[in-house]
């Protein structure tokens, strides 16, 4: 007999809801710490390369862990590593209101990545199981939604307390509601272990199951992605670096290093029989290439995300409060179209639709590249807007047609590998945008930091934000070209 691996229909809305308040509050939380990342450095007066920590920091937790979380989920249970990743996220939202210097603060920021990570890893696999494949776009859509949702209400929750009372209370704002929810997803999360247990007591097992976790792949995972990020951030550092030799040593040494832990890591999974990274799934060119897209489309998104709040803040002078109704119009956007896109693949299931979402967010980035001071608000709200348009139009549409092209009993893996692209985007994104502003910024300046712009530096601001978007349009050109590239999943 054949056992059905979707949930009870009545049960399919509760772990929609549990899994988009989980979305809801990783992305509020970071919508909200882009609005307030300049006054975080005001508040501790750090420099640009240290304070780019408090998101970087988070990120790289996330990349590092989605992998293994997912491989994890996989043999032991899914249900209880989100319970648990929701309860870890709240504890460090609490650790991140009562620090007292930018390095506690970093501190807690990678406590929550550690809770957000079990949870971003698992959730898209929940959703798998709680709807029929030919609704599976509509429900990611509806997940879609939820992450518009933080976006769009981070930056106005966040630009009203950032106004009427202080930046801690960014933080505390998350700690009732992750609580609540915890509780409350407790009770279905437990129901729906219990309906797919038959299913998993009865399926052959995987052969990731009958063999030991890949601990020496993690270890090199995640040595790799780290020698990447301090490189690229060392090298953001170097910039005004009075000590270039030595600094250009650690630099070279840092580079060095990565590369040979990504060699090491490479060769181990080809052997290894139940590798960290899914070698037989990205052998599949729907699947890499949709992976590929996923990680450029989020360092385009990132990359405006941290630049265009420093430019309405030091450049336009908007107070915090309007730069939160500017920055809304980006999720808002999404939040009107990832239903619609999650419908339009469920009817059509054309990769075309990933495709045409990804040209919009490319025409947005070479608008956004041209901005000014003479800008209007709502030119600029509007660029935004349609970088949000094309997100939508690509997100919901190829998460669903990757998730629904792998079997099922590698979901979870599947699940985490696009999260990993993802916020994999979302560090290249970050630092590709400090390197490369802080360079042109620096060299336009005399040897200035971002800390130390003044009206005086208006000029100089903007040129080194538009090389800074040029660069960023050629990511979002390759993202088109990797969409494109996918094909139908047959």
């Amino acid at each position: 007999m054949t056992i059905s691996t979707n949930t009870t229909d009545n049960n399919s809305t509760a772990i929609l809801t549990i899994v988009s308040t989980g979305v809801f509050m990783c992305t509020m939380d970071s919508s909200m710490i882009n609005v307030a990342l300049p006054v975080i450095m005001k508040s501790f007066h750090s420099p640009f390369a240290l304070t780019e920590w408090v998101v970087l920091i988070y990120l790289m937790t996330i990349t590092n862990l989605l992998l293994v979380w997912g491989n994890l989920a996989d043999r032991w249970s899914r249900t209880g590593f989100y319970s648990t990743g929701m309860l870890i996220f709240t504890g460090g939202s609490l650790l991140c209101a009562i620090s007292l210097n930018i390095y506690f603060l970093i501190f807690s920021r990678l406590i929550q990545a550690l809770g957000a990570s079990m949870m971003m890893a698992t959730g898209p696999a929940l959703i798998k199981f709680a709807f029929p494949s030919g609704k599976l776009g509509r429900g990611l859509g509806m997940v879609g939604v939820a992450t518009s949702l933080g976006l769009m209400s981070g930056p106005l929750i966040s630009g009203q307390l950032l106004r009427w009372t202080h930046w801690r209370a960014i933080f505390f704002i998350t700690v009732p509601v992750g609580l609540f929810f915890y509780f409350y997803g407790k009770k279905h999360l437990a129901r729906l272990k219990r309906e797919l247990q038959p299913l998993r007591s009865s399926r052959p097992g995987s052969s990731a199951e009958h063999h030991p976790f890949d601990t020496k792949g993690a270890l090199l995972w995640g040595c790799s992605v780290t020698l990447a990020l301090f490189t690229a951030t060392h090298a953001t550092a170097l910039v005004h670096s009075t000590n270039n030799g030595i600094d250009r040593i650690v630099l070279i040494a840092g580079a060095l290093a990565m590369g040979i832990c990504a060699s090491f890591l490479f060769s181990h999974e080809k052997s290894h029989p139940a590798p960290l990274i899914p070698i037989s799934l990205l052998k599949r060119r729907f699947f890499s290439m949709a992976v590929l897209s996923a990680m450029l489309s989020f360092t385009v998104l990132f990359s405006v995300l941290i630049i265009m709040p420093f430019f309405l803040s030091r450049i336009l002078e908007l107070p915090t409060d309007k730069i939160g109704y500017v920055m809304m119009a980006l999720p808002a956007s999404v939040f009107c179209v990832s239903p619609l896109a999650g419908k339009i693949h469920d009817h059509t299931g054309e990769y075309l639709v990933a495709a045409c979402g990804l040209f919009c967010c490319l025409v947005s980035i070479l608008l956004l590249s041209r901005i000014s001071m003479t800008t209007p608000i709502l030119s600029i709200a509007g660029y935004l807007a349609l970088l949000g348009f094309g997100q939508a139009m690509f997100l919901s549409p190829n998460s669903a047609a990757t998730l629904s092209g792998v079997p099922n009993k590698k979901a979870g893996i599947a699940s985490s590998t696009l999260a990993t692209a993802r916020n994999l985007g979302m560090l290249l994104g970050t630092a590709v945008t400090g390197l490369i502003f802080t360079y042109f910024f620096s060299n336009l300046t005399g040897g200035l930091d971002m800390r130390d712009a003044s009206p005086l530096h208006t000029e100089a601001f903007i040129s080194a934000m538009h090389y800074t978007l040029q660069t960023i349009a050629l990511f979002a050109g390759l993202a088109l070209l990797a969409s494109t590239l996918r094909g139908r999943n047959r």
